[in-house]
């Protein structure tokens, strides 16, 4: 006899209201008093008087350059910032313009010549391997130029996430992702603009992407690094200073 087969009923959850033509979808979340505290940083950064503002990596190229030459000292202001003050940066980057910064130039400078002209700068020494390797790879694999997405600039030795962000907002003018370095991480973090905790840029930016209108990712690196130099500082921030005082998470504890 041919047995009967019940077919398993799959009960199908549905968001409050989905479904029935009464309300759409709930909205993702968002943390509490975030538009009011965007509102507040970006009138303490009306100014634009921060280290970044003034010496920032987009302040380090020639603008009067050819664009693939451009692009190329977008890139080498971005790995010379790592670690490293935005004033440091900037008179690496004018030392080595003053000497014609293009990809030829540095492949045929030596290693202790590129050294003594970017020191200061944290980590010099490996920065110099870097650089050569980087500048040797996008003078055989992209003609001299530097690429063009993020999965392949943080190929690059020495070009993290937040530097290949970076290069596509401001050397190709494309906005990829958020730009994390540990001012935007510890803002973040502080602002509680995470869902919980995050113990690294990477995952900071990964939780802002989540919900941060895209419209705002191209601004918020700018906005949220001279806030944290000027500011929201790493140790003993200036909280009786800040607009968003009364809003913040963290002010009470700081």
């Amino acid at each position: 006899p041919r047995q009967s087969r019940r077919r398993k009923s799959l009960a199908i959850a549905y968001e409050p209201g989905q479904g029935d033509g009464a309300e759409p979808r709930r909205a993702r979340w968002e943390p509490r008093d975030w538009r009011e505290q965007l509102e507040r940083i970006r009138e303490m950064r009306r100014s634009r008087d921060a280290p970044v503002d003034e010496m920032g990596v987009q302040k380090c190229y020639d603008s009067s350059a050819p664009p693939q030459v451009m692009r190329y000292q977008v890139l080498l202001a971005l790995m010379l910032s790592s670690q490293t003050k935005d004033q440091v940066t900037s008179a690496a980057m004018l030392r080595l313009r003053r000497r014609g910064l293009t990809v030829d130039s540095v492949l045929q400078m030596d290693d202790e010549t590129l050294g003594q002209i970017i020191y200061p700068v944290g980590f010099w020494r490996n920065k110099v391997k870097y650089i050569k390797q980087t500048t040797a790879i996008l003078k055989q694999k992209y003609g001299g130029d530097i690429p063009s997405t993020v999965e392949e600039l943080v190929q690059l030795p020495g070009v993290g996430p937040k530097m290949a962000h970076l290069a596509m907002h401001i050397a190709w003018d494309s906005v990829a992702g958020i730009a994390v370095d540990t001012h935007v991480h510890r803002i973040s973090n502080r602002l509680k603009w995470v869902k919980k905790e995050t113990k690294s840029p990477e995952q900071t930016r990964v939780a802002l992407e989540e919900w941060l209108p895209r419209d705002l990712w191209k601004e918020i690196n700018w906005l949220l690094v001279g806030f944290g130099q000027q500011t929201c500082l790493p140790v003993n921030p200036r909280c009786s200073q800040c607009l968003n005082q009364d809003i913040c998470p963290a002010a009470k504890r700081l």
